[in-house]
C-alpha cells in the first residue's frame, strides 16, 4: 500500500515550534539585554518573551506527548531519545567547564588587586603595593561551611528521592491507601513514584529559595572584581538549571498523577532524572572548587 510505515522510525510531520521558540528565545534575550541597560519597555519585552518561551514548551512537550501516546516512540526511538539526551548533557557538562575553566584562571593567575569600603583598587602593572592574591585582599567569602553545606546536602537528599522513584516506576511500587499527608496529596501509601516525585520538587525549592536568599547577603557585588563576576556566573548558572530541572519534575509528577508512565515505557521520566543528576554532580564540583578551595585563606562575612 503506498504510503504504509515499514520502518520504526518516527517521521516528524512539518511543526511550528522550533520556528516559534526561536522567535520567542530572541525576544526574551532581547528584553533581557534592554532591562539590564534600563532602557524603556525592556521589562515588558523581556516578560513577553519569557511568556513565549513557557508556551512553545508547552506545546513542544504536549506534541511530543501525543506522539508517545499515538505509538510513535518504537524502541528504535525511544533509543534515539537517549543518545540525544546523552549528547545535551554532555553539551551542558562543556558549557560548565568555561566557567570552571575561568575561576580557576582568575585564581591560579590573579591580578593585584584589592578591596577597600566595597571599592576595587587595582594595582598599576609591577606595582609591589598589592600583592595578588586570591580572592582579593580586602573581600570577605561566603562559609562554605553554613548555608553552602546545607544546599549541598539538600541536593545529595534529592538525588536519592528521584533515584526511589525511578525504581518504584521500574518496579510498578503504585497505588494504596490514601491516608494522612500523602492522602490530602491524593497519594497512596505504596505509591513510591509520587512519593519520591513530590520530595525531589520540594527539596529543589527549598534549594533554590535558600540560595536565594545567600545571594540577597552575598559580601560582594556581581560587578567590578572577577571573583564576584566568576561566582555569581557558575553557581547562578547551576541555579537555573535546578530551576528547570525542578520545571521538568512538576510536569512528570503531573503526568505520573495521569498515568501516563509504565515501566517500560517512561522515557520523559527518564531524562528529568538524568537531568537531575547531572545538576547534582556539577553542584559538588561548585561546593568544592568555589566555596571551599576558591575562597580558602580568605576572612568569612559574619564570621
Amino acid at each position: 500500500m503506498a504510503g504504509a510505515k515499514n520502518h520504526d522510525y518516527h517521521i516528524l510531520p512539518p511543526s511550528p515550534w522550533p520556528l516559534l521558540s526561536s522567535f520567542a528565545a530572541l525576544v526574551l534575550a532581547t528584553g533581557g539585554i534592554m532591562y539590564m541597560h534600563e532602557a524603556v519597555g525592556g521589562g515588558w519585552v523581556f516578560l513577553m518573551g519569557l511568556a513565549g518561551v513557557l508556551a512553545c514548551m508547552y506545546g513542544w512537550w504536549h506534541q511530543v506527548i501525543r506522539e508517545a501516546h499515538a505509538g510513535d516512540h518504537t524502541p528504535v526511538v525511544q533509543l534515539h531519545f537517549r543518545y540525544g539526551m546523552i549528547l545535551f548533557i554532555a553539551s551542558e557538562v562543556m558549557f560548565f567547564v568555561g566557567w570552571f575553566w575561568a575561576f580557576f584562571d582568575f585564581s591560579l593567575f590573579p591580578v593585584a588587586m584589592q578591596v577597600v569600603d566595597g571599592q576595587v583598587e587595582r594595582a598599576a602593572e609591577g606595582a609591589a603595593a598589592i600583592a595578588a592574591q586570591w580572592p582579593p585582599k580586602g573581600l570577605e567569602v561566603i562559609n562554605a561551611f553554613e548555608l553552602p553545606l546545607l544546599n549541598t546536602l539538600i541536593l545529595l537528599c534529592s538525588g536519592t528521592t528521584i533515584t526511589w522513584a525511578h525504581h518504584a516506576l521500574i518496579h510498578n511500587q503504585r497505588g494504596g491507601e490514601k491516608r494522612g499527608l500523602w492522602g490530602l496529596l491524593g497519594v497512596g501509601d505504596r505509591d513510591g513514584v509520587l512519593k519520591g516525585l513530590w520530595l525531589t520538587v520540594v527539596l529543589g525549592l527549598i534549594f533554590s529559595c535558600i540560595q536565594a536568599y545567600e545571594y540577597m547577603h552575598a559580601p560582594f557585588p556581581f560587578k567590578g572584581i572577577n571573583y564576584g563576576a566568576a561566582f555569581f556566573m557558575a553557581t547562578g548558572f547551576h541555579g537555573f538549571h535546578v530551576l528547570v530541572g525542578t520545571i521538568f519534575l512538576i510536569v512528570n509528577l503531573i503526568r505520573a498523577y495521569q498515568g501516563e508512565f509504565t515501566p517500560k515505557q517512561h522515557f520523559g521520566f527518564e531524562a528529568a532524572a538524568w537531568y537531575w543528576h547531572f545538576v547534582d554532580v556539577v553542584w559538588l564540583f561548585l561546593f568544592v572548587t568555589v566555596y571551599v578551595w576558591g575562597g580558602w585563606g580568605a576572612p568569612v562575612h559574619g564570621g
